[in-house]
């Protein structure tokens, strides 16, 4: 099954994280079939908090994959800054 999760990056005490597609049966971290985004929980300043490129995301979704429980708020959350940048 194919499942857009987190992937974990970052240094100690600074987590970062990658929005990816990936096979469900791979290691979170290990390999992954294509990078949608990004969320940074600790950004500070000007950095963004959270880049999604939902068009591929409502792809890999129409396709079949599945979306971790995570990734699923920060989908709405992506799309209701993209509204109200609107």
């Amino acid at each position: 099954m194919v499942i857009i999760r987190l992937a974990l990056g970052g240094s100690k005490k600074r987590p970062f994280y990658h929005v990816v597609v990936a096979d469900s049966r791979n290691k979170r971290d290990g390999r992954y079939i294509e990078r949608v985004g990004y969320y940074n929980p600790v950004s500070r300043g000007n950095e963004k908090r959270l880049l999604l490129e939902l068009d591929k995301v409502e792809a890999w979704v129409a396709k079949g994959a599945q979306l971790s429980a995570r990734v699923k708020t920060l989908v709405k959350r992506a799309k209701a800054d993209a509204k109200a940048a609107a």
